[in-house]
């Protein structure tokens, strides 16, 4: 499979927890506690017993033992990762629950409620993919006005073909094995590539947010990144378009970037 994972069928579930979250990480020792911290509020009642695998691609800054430092709040694992496709397909594999919310390295959940709203909404309306929007609270009136045009492009593509970014995406476990998990050899917008397969009755955008930062425009630049995205829409249909290096991991020794913004 080019996906590089093959998902068995299992009728193993687990009835205790409704959720586990994936979290790819490589030297993300600096961001990372305020994605823990910020699981820790949340209100979703079971949040503690929820499973947490952040998925380390072979850290050197102490990112795993940050993780691991969360053990006392939160049920914390760290398991081997790579790039961003491969940590979460790795996490996935280990979920047995109905639901699997994947979550980049660097953001923070912006509403303590959010968890439990998308796990219910996706339970009430059987829904395959729940998203949010995106914020930025650093960085110029640029960064932020690109993130909420973002937002808006997520809005209006719930109209034709509705995309989740990595960021913040909950999927139905049982589909997403169907679809073949996140997609390996696409280096960039492999988020993008899997969630556009699922139909727009079974897509969901819950209010709320998460909180990003501006790195990827301070190191790449507004307009490179702009016109990357506007590509990538433009190309949804075109698999080969995915499949080419992008050069969208250049300059970033120290992080693994996010597939999408």
């Amino acid at each position: 499979m080019k996906r590089g994972y093959k998902f068995m069928n299992t009728t193993s579930t687990n009835t205790t927890n409704e959720l586990t979250i994936v979290i790819p990480a490589k030297n993300e020792a600096k961001l990372m506690p305020r994605l823990l911290a910020s699981l820790t509020n949340q209100d979703y009642s079971k949040m503690s017993s929820t499973r947490v695998l952040v998925a380390d691609a072979n850290s050197t800054d102490g990112t795993a033992e940050i993780a691991l430092g969360f053990r006392d709040r939160l049920n914390v694992s760290v398991i081997p990762g790579g790039m961003p496709s491969v940590g979460r397909n790795r996490g996935a594999m280990q979920a047995d629950t109905p639901y699997i919310l994947f979550l980049d390295a660097d953001i923070e959940l912006a509403d303590t409620s959010l968890i439990r709203r998308c796990v219910e909404r996706a339970q009430g309306q059987g829904l395959h993919c729940v998203t949010t929007s995106i914020l930025c609270r650093e960085g110029n009136w640029v960064d932020k006005l690109i993130y909420v045009g973002n937002d808006i492009f997520q809005y209006l593509s719930c109209l034709h073909r509705p995309f989740a970014t990595g960021m913040f995406m909950l999927f139905d476990r049982k589909k997403f094995r169907e679809l073949g998990g996140f997609h390996e050899q696409i280096q960039f917008g492999e988020d993008y590539k899997l969630s556009q397969q699922v139909e727009r009755k079974r897509f969901a955008i819950v209010r709320g947010g998460v909180y990003t930062t501006n790195r990827r425009f301070q190191r790449m630049g507004h307009l490179r990144v702009g016109w990357l995205f506007l590509r990538t829409a433009m190309n949804f249909w075109n698999e080969k378009f995915f499949l080419r290096d992008h050069k969208y991991w250049a300059n970033e020794p120290d992080s693994i970037p996010r597939a999408q913004v």
